[in-house]
């Protein structure tokens, strides 16, 4: 005798558990689209901020994005800003803040270092620029202080323009102003890996000038 297959009815258990599944299916997808298109206030910078930079109120702005997954990352406007915190790479304008691009106070790797440049200022040269320096000495064949040579050793070679560090960041562009503004000598303070403050500041104590070159296009990080 032939089985006849029956109609499932609503008290059927595999029914009842399809409808279940649908139902979590849709729950899920309607909570997935809604976290999707949910925006979260974070911090971004109002201008460009650079290494050794202090985090304050004036210095960020709030912004509504949607960040998913990625929003751990970026430092939160949920709260209010925490104290003692500084830039250690550059952030652009308009960039939302990474936490990783902070630190705290006495875990910043460089140092501020006053170079002049007098007369007119090489193109592109502005805080957050990326630059190298360079010594030329007074006397482009003058061997640099410290090079002599021991007993028996072969003479030191003479020396000409060297570089001091590269890919640096400019962290203030300090220009004469009033009477000394035309012709005058411009400081501008850049900022030093601590490990090469020593070359450096030697440098800008020698005879000769420390150059400051604009690496085109590149912004330091």
């Amino acid at each position: 005798m032939a089985t006849r297959l029956r109609r499932p009815g609503w008290r059927d258990p595999r029914l009842l558990v399809g409808l279940v599944l649908v139902a979590a299916s849709v729950a899920l997808g309607a909570w997935a689209v809604g976290a999707a298109g949910r925006t979260v206030p974070v911090y971004a910078a109002v201008g460009s901020l650079v290494p050794g930079e202090v985090l304050d109120a004036d210095s960020v702005e709030v912004r509504e994005v949607r960040l998913g997954a990625a929003g751990p990352a970026y430092l939160s406007a949920d709260e209010p800003l925490p104290d003692g915190l500084v830039v250690q790479r550059t952030v652009a304008a308009g960039e939302l803040v990474p936490r990783s691009a902070l630190s705290a106070v006495d875990e910043l790797a460089v140092r501020p270092v006053a170079v002049a440049v007098p007369g007119v200022l090489p193109e592109g040269l502005v805080a957050g620029s990326a630059v190298d320096l360079w010594f030329v000495p007074e006397d482009a064949t003058a061997v640099p202080a410290g090079a002599g040579s021991s007993e028996g050793a072969a003479p030191t070679p003479p020396r000409g323009p060297y570089e001091l560090a590269a890919g640096l960041t400019v962290a203030e562009v300090a220009k004469p102003e009033g009477a000394f503004a035309v012709g005058g000598t411009t400081t501008v303070h850049v900022l030093v890996p601590v490990d090469r403050l020593t070359e450096v500041l030697a440098a800008t104590a020698a005879e000769g000038d420390v150059q400051v070159v604009v690496v085109p296009g590149l912004a330091a990080s």
